[in-house]
Order: C-alpha cells, then structure tokens, then sequence
C-alpha cells in the first residue's frame, strides 16, 4: 500500500470544526442580538431556522461514517485483499462528443487498471448513441482492452415510456444485460459518468462490500454508494472546485445517513451507484420523458420497494468539477429542475417525496437566507436587525450555520487528500469560508431559476457539460 493510500485509509471525518465553529457562531451571535427584533426578526427566524432537519440528518451520517470507517478498519484489518469472482459491470454512458473524450479515456483507464486485482471478472460498457461524434476513438478504447465494450444504442430506439437523455441509454443497456442473461444476484452493476474514475481504495470498498453480502444471507443489501470527490489535478476552475468541496461532505454527511441506513430518500448520484444486477431488472431507467434526474427516481423507487437494503461504504470515485461557473449553473439548475419534477410524480408515493420537497424548498429559498442579501435588505428597508424573535432560536442558527461551515472544511479536505500532493495549501481553508456567501448564491440562484422553470412549464433539456481531462 502506497502512502497516498495509507493516507486515505486513516482518513475520518473530523468533528472538530464542527464545535469550533458553533461556539463561535452561538457567542458572537449571542453578542450582536438585540432585545427587540426588527422588520426582519420573524422571516429570518424562519429562513435561518428551516434548514435544521437537514443539519440533524448530515451531523448524524458524520457519526454514522465514523463508525462504519472504523468498525470496516477493525474487521479488513491484517487480511489479504478480497478478490471477487461475481461479474462486476461497469456502465459508463456518455454523450460521445470530442470535448468529453479524454475525461472518458481517462476513467476508463482507471476501471482497467484498479478493478481487476479485486474483480478478476469485471467488464467496462461504454454506452454511447449510435454514430456519436467520438465514435471511433470510443471504438478504438474497446479494441485497446478485452474489458471494455462499446454498447451504441440505436438511433431508432425507443423505450417503452419514452425516456430521453441518459436515463435512455441506462434502460437500453439494462434491457440488454436482461437479454444476455446478466440480471442475476451474483451480478452487480457499478454505474459511473464519463469524467468520473476509480483507485485502489475504490475496488477494495467495493470488493469488501460484496463479500459483506454474500454471506448477509436473507439480510443482504443490493444498492451500495460512497464518495464522490474532486482532485485538485482536474480542475480547470478553481472557484467552482473549491465550491464543490461540499459535494464530498454531502456524501460523508447526509447521503450517509439516509442510504447507510438502509433507505436511500434522500436520493443518490450517478457516480460510484453499485446495484444488484437481479434488483436493477425490477425497475430499471424507463422513467419517462420528463426525467432529468434519472437516480434520485431510482433511489426513490427503491426505497420503496426494499427498504433497508441499501449501504454506504468508504471507498472513492474521482472526479471533476464544472470547467466555467456557466457550466456550474447549468448543471445545478438541471438537478433542481428535475427533482422538483420528482417532487410532484403522483407516480411516487408522497412519503418517499416528502424529504426531497422539503430538501428542494430549502434548496429554492437558498438566496433569501444567504447573508449579504439579507444584509442587502436590511440597508434597503433602513433596518438591518438580524435579531431573531427569541434568544432561544440562536443554538439552532449557530447549529445550522456551523454544519455549513463544516461541509466546506471537511470537503475541502477530502479533495484536497485525494489530489496529487494529498494537502490543503495555505490560503485554500481561508478562502473556501471566507467565500461560503459566494458560494451559498453560486448554489442557490441556479437552484431558484430551475424550479421557476418547472413551475412554468419550460421544456426540459438534458445539458452535457464539457469534461475536464
């Protein structure tokens, strides 16, 4: 083991930012509070309040991936790596255009190279539309490896509900292994984006997990997820990689929660999703025309029809972040868009879109609680008391804004142990607090004008952004 791998395999989820930043958050804002409240007093108690079920759930999958990591460490500890003789399927669909290529080469490499030693019978799909701009260098990165296939779907293919985009390309790939006979328990399925590779630790997760399972007997899991991250090496933007730092700790907080515990509500992304091929047969991608966000409706289903089978391991996928702050805009506004369509599919059962509404509310009013437009208002209206109704509401304000800080120290953590030099530079924890008000409307405003365009009908477009190398 290499010592960037010793380095990750140490690696737990820190708890003390975390209290650091809420007893100064709770004694500062404890200082400033007035006696009376102003004009702003009743929204803000609010606004500033409302996230406090999504901070509860993120601080408990914090101590729930603490003790997985650890309780994982404790049972591995001094045995040989696990090689498993299940077939593992890697399904990479991808637009298949010029720009997108060297990020897909790039991830493909990393399943041929780190798979195998733990899945002797591992097996790369690149699941591509049928005469792609990129086709022949696609066709040519099979032809380098008798692991990688190309899966080009027909152009005159069309599902049953009429699905687009890439849940199309998903549901032809799993009709297909139905039909090759793959749809068995001793399949799994690991499903992965094209600019989105693997490591060592990612295969040894992976290969752990499913010999967990085999012998779970009747209280096996069939969907399993971890880490997605961003080495610092893959980006071409700076500020929208250091505004990604949130998307690791997401993973390490709140999706721990929900999917480690058994039922994923709180949804699942793309990246690192490892499904039973035998459980993926029973819903599979048809999700109609309307889908943008094909996972999460996944998730969603799942959960209710196996609850309690799904985990979280510790294993890592690598990839990387928006390439311009357009791209950055266009890709959160797509996830906020679609899943406002999920909240509203009659389709699904209310108590499974319950949490993602309340998730996508706190989502859309993101701008209203963010700090400077508050203080904007407050100069606008001549009232700048941010006093809350009661002294009372500040221990949850502080907890709230302590689990935001938080997410942005321990992600920034995270990308950064995952990159080449495997640390934070100096002005990089600076910036990535100083800059969480940035952040806060780089999220929130894409996520308001998404949701405007569902409630107005806009048609729904699937945008594939370019893919750093």
């Amino acid at each position: 083991m290499g010592a960037s791998q010793r380095r990750l395999a140490r690696w737990r989820p820190a708890y003390l930012p975390l209290v650091l930043a809420y007893l100064i958050i709770v004694v500062s804002e404890t200082w400033l509070t007035q006696p009376h409240p102003g004009m702003l007093g009743w929204p803000l108690t609010v606004l500033w309040t409302w996230p406090i079920f999504t901070t509860l759930t993120g601080i408990f999958g914090l101590s729930r991936t603490r003790k997985r990591l650890r309780a994982a460490a404790e049972r591995w500890h001094g045995q040989d790596p696990p090689r498993s003789d299940e077939l593992l399927v890697v399904v990479v669909p991808t637009v298949g255009r010029d720009d997108t290529h060297p990020a897909l080469e790039r991830s493909v490499h990393s399943y041929t190279s780190w798979l195998p030693p733990c899945f002797p019978n591992v097996r790369v799909d690149i699941v591509v539309d049928e005469g792609c701009e990129a086709e022949a260098r696609i066709k040519q990165l099979a032809a380098d490896s008798d692991r990688v296939r190309v899966v080009a779907v027909p152009s005159d293919y069309v599902t049953p509900n009429g699905t687009r985009f890439k849940a199309r390309a998903a549901h032809y790939a799993h009709e297909l292994r139905v039909h090759e006979g793959e749809a068995r328990d001793d399949v799994w399925v690991l499903h992965m984006d094209d600019d989105t590779g693997v490591g060592p630790d990612t295969a040894l997760a992976m290969a752990w997990f499913i010999e967990e399972q085999r012998v779970a007997g009747p209280d096996a899991k069939h969907l399993a997820q971890g880490i997605l991250t961003y080495p610092r090496e893959y980006a071409v933007n700076r500020l929208t990689w250091l505004a990604d730092s949130a998307r690791p700790a997401e993973d390490v907080g709140r999706f721990s929660a929900w999917t480690g515990s058994g039922t994923p509500r709180a949804g699942v992304h793309g990246e690192l999703l490892l499904v039973r091929a035998s459980i993926e047969a029973t819903i599979g991608w048809d999700f109609g025309p309307r889908s943008l966000v094909e996972d999460a409706q996944f998730a969603l289903i799942f959960s209710e029809r196996y609850p309690g089978r799904s985990a979280w391991f510790g294993g890592r996928c690598y990839g990387a972040s928006p390439a311009s702050m357009r791209d950055f805009f266009r890709q959160r506004e797509r996830w906020s868009w679609g899943l406002a369509a999920l909240v509203f599919n009659r389709s699904l059962p209310l108590r499974n879109r319950v949490l993602l509404g309340y998730s996508v509310l706190s989502w859309v009013i993101g701008p209203l609680q963010n700090v400077a437009v508050v203080l904007l208002v407050g100069l606008l209206i001549a009232d700048p008391n941010t006093s809350p109704t009661t002294v009372l509401i500040i221990p949850l304000w502080a907890v709230n804004m302590a689990y935001v800080v938080w997410m942005y120290w321990e992600g920034l953590r995270v990308n950064a142990g995952v990159s080449a030099d495997g640390r934070r530079r100096w002005w990089e924890p600076v910036a990535v607090i100083a800059l969480i008000p940035v952040f806060g409307l780089m999220e929130g405003l894409p996520g308001l004008r998404g949701f405007v365009k569902f409630a107005r009908r806009t048609p729904n477009r699937f945008m594939v952004i370019a893919k750093p190398s």
